[in-house]
């Protein structure tokens, strides 16, 4: 028995010490691969990123050559420091600073010192880094924005934190990575493939050459180029329109879902985010909290819609039957409901159909045309749903599942939001507000852009995008496929010739251009402010909707300029002009052009901030910029023309 226990024990401790064996000899040989040998050095050769392009083939993104100094602390020897910070152009506390951050990272893996070095900088240190053991050149691409357009567009590279490396083990430290707008969105798509390289060191940390003859190394693969659907000659006009004003724009193809220009105002110049100031130049733009340069109001900007809401109440009322083309409802000035009163522009009993409706604006219509939807089921809470419902299927109310790096929901409320608000008793004067697009609904400018395209297309969009073409591969189905209304088509056809009779009869009657028709909407939106716990009003924002031609539609848009005034005033008269510009290349209006450029909303922006008491200003002249920043608007404008 004891000669069993032997056997089997001494058999046991075999079984374990060939089972250890094939463990570390084969399953574990990547562990233990000779890669891993610390006489080894593993360097990346970074990859060309893609380049971007516009719609029409235009160059809008490249490359130019950059420099790294790299550095491994284990190999680093004593130095001249003042002599190597002389080179570098940084202080000795920036060395000690950035060298101590290099070898708590990892004493033994390389680590950017100092990134982005000029040309000139580069050349004088070249012949001069054999004598600065531990430290080497490393070169590698980065971008350089052709035009000085599409910041909150193109976006920006920038190095990547520790939640980008955690996420992604493509990433080290050092490595660039897209932070905004489409290098963020596309960024796997521009990247490519990094390449290796694995050198040979002597007992004396001395470079021999590639290990095992090259046998390891990888190539690096370059990104792939990237055609976006932005015309740059419209992008260009657009933020030149937009200049001393904030608020954001949003064209579209409604045939395809196509963004032709994304304007956010105000805007900056997309070269500020490269090179060694980039980090200097950011955290300018982050701290301006008035301007918010970097908030992208075209996609994050979240307004009330104002009158161009009332399209939508308008298709919801004809789908519902609570409304026909011929009904007309009398307006006294305004709508009376409870102990309150809508003003309205229209003169006491003029008496409106649907067309004449959109086309003057009238309160009283909308507000009648919204009561009787929600009141048309056996109560308003069931009424506000099924409103809901139709208004979500225009993609307002939520994120449009789109390819831009941010965006808003907006806010279209449903029963479930009113059970909240008003958890006892709910009629449908409580939400009239929503009939003339104020009160709780909210949408962004791309929502509002997106609507405008649904009604151009009667009845069906495709979701907003901002890729046309990727090099050697087809763009999303997501993109490619109609999303229908609950809106039946036979109904869209008065609304759009109401919006034909605001250009023609109506609230945008001295904004029409010859030889197109427009169909559009004005919208005038009150605008409060909460300024140290106190509720001001400021002058109200302008927004207006448009497509074109009627007939056949190439272009819908959405316009939001911010303490603008009327609707007709700023956005009407930038969406005729855009309308314009991308139809025709050209601009006739150029009475409008002058207005646009002449006239400054600076003024109104300063107001809440100046500690100066102040009016709500709908009528007065407006400011006018100076002589000579006119003169520089008109050559910028010569320079977009001459294109």
């Amino acid at each position: 028995m004891r000669k069993l226990l032997l056997l089997g024990l001494v058999t046991l401790v075999g079984f374990v010490f060939i089972a250890r064996l094939y463990y570390l000899q084969v399953h574990d040989a990547v562990k233990y691969s000779p890669l891993n040998d610390s006489a080894i050095k593993k360097e990346f050769t970074y990859p060309k990123r893609g380049y971007v392009y516009d719609r029409n083939g235009e160059l809008l993104v490249a490359n130019q050559p950059s420099y790294d100094v790299m550095v491994i602390p284990r190999e680093v020897k004593p130095l001249d420091t003042l002599e190597f910070c002389a080179l570098l152009k940084i202080t000795k506390e920036d060395f000690l600073k950035t060298y101590d951050r290099a070898y708590k990272y990892s004493p033994r893996l390389p680590y950017v010192f100092l990134s982005n070095l000029s040309k000139d900088d580069y050349a004088v240190l070249q012949e001069k880094m054999r004598k600065y053991d531990g430290f080497y050149i490393q070169k590698r691409s980065i971008r350089t924005y052709r035009k000085s357009i599409g910041a909150n567009v193109l976006g920006d590279i920038g190095e990547v934190n520790n939640i980008d490396i955690k996420n992604d083990a493509y990433y080290s430290k050092g490595d660039l990575i897209g932070k905004q707008g489409v290098e963020k969105t596309y960024e796997k798509t521009l990247r490519g493939v990094k390449g290796t390289k694995f050198i040979q060191k002597d007992r004396f940390n001395r470079d021999l050459g590639p290990f095992e003859n090259g046998k390891f190394d990888t190539i690096a693969k370059p990104g792939k180029d990237i055609t976006i659907t932005i015309d740059s000659k419209l992008q260009e006009y657009g933020e030149l329109l937009m200049t001393n004003k904030r608020g954001g724009i949003i064209a579209i193809e409604p045939s395809s879902g196509e963004i032709l220009a994304m304007i956010a105002g105000p805007n900056y110049d997309p070269n500020l985010l490269v090179g060694r100031n980039r980090s200097d130049n950011y955290n300018k733009l982050y701290n301006d909290s008035l301007a918010k340069p970097l908030f992208n109001r075209s996609l994050q900007g979240v307004y009330e819609p104002g009158s161009p809401f009332k399209l939508m109440n308008a298709l919801i009322g004809l789908q519902e039957g609570v409304i026909s083309n011929e009904e007309k409802i009398t307006c006294y000035a305004g709508y009376k409901y409870a102990n309150r009163f809508m003003k309205c522009h229209c003169s006491i009993g003029r008496r409106n159909n649907l067309i004449n409706g959109i086309q003057e604006s009238c309160n009283a219509y909308f507000a009648t045309t919204y009561r009787r939807i929600l009141e048309k089921p056996e109560n308003a809470r069931e009424g506000i749903e099924l409103w809901s419902k139709h208004a979500k299927s225009f993609g307002l109310g939520n994120y449009l599942n789109n390819d831009l790096a941010v965006g808003q929901k907006g806010r279209i409320p449903d029963r479930a939001y009113y059970k909240r608000v008003y958890p006892e008793r709910f009629y449908s004067t409580y939400t009239i507000s929503n009939a003339i697009g104020q009160g709780e609904v909210a949408t962004t400018p791309i929502q509002l852009a997106n609507m405008t395209a649904a009604i151009a297309n009667r009845g069906y969009y495709y979701t907003p995008h901002i890729i046309k073409n990727i090099e050697g591969e087809s763009i999303h189905e997501r993109f490619t496929t109609p999303k229908q209304t609950t809106i039946n088509k036979q109904h869209f056809q008065p609304v759009i010739e109401g919006m034909l009779q605001v250009y023609k009869k109506g609230t945008a009657k001295y904004l029409q251009i010859d030889g197109i028709e427009i169909c559009g909407k004005t919208g005038t939106v009150e605008n409060f402010i909460k300024v140290d716990s106190t509720r001001m009003q400021l002058t109200d924002h302008s927004i207006f909707v448009a497509f074109a031609p009627k007939d056949d539609p190439k272009i819908a848009i959405a316009v939001f300029v911010e303490n603008g005034y009327f609707g007709n005033r700023f956005a009407g008269k930038m969406a005729s002009l855009m309308i314009e510009k991308y139809l025709k290349n050209k601009i006739s209006r150029t009475d409008l052009e002058h207005y646009v450029l002449r006239h400054t909303l600076e003024h109104e922006y300063e107001k809440p901030y100046s500690g100066k008491p102040f009016k709500i200003n709908r009528e007065t002249t407006l400011e006018t910029v100076s002589d000579e920043e006119f003169e520089k608007l008109n050559y910028l404008k010569a320079q977009i023309d001459s294109r």
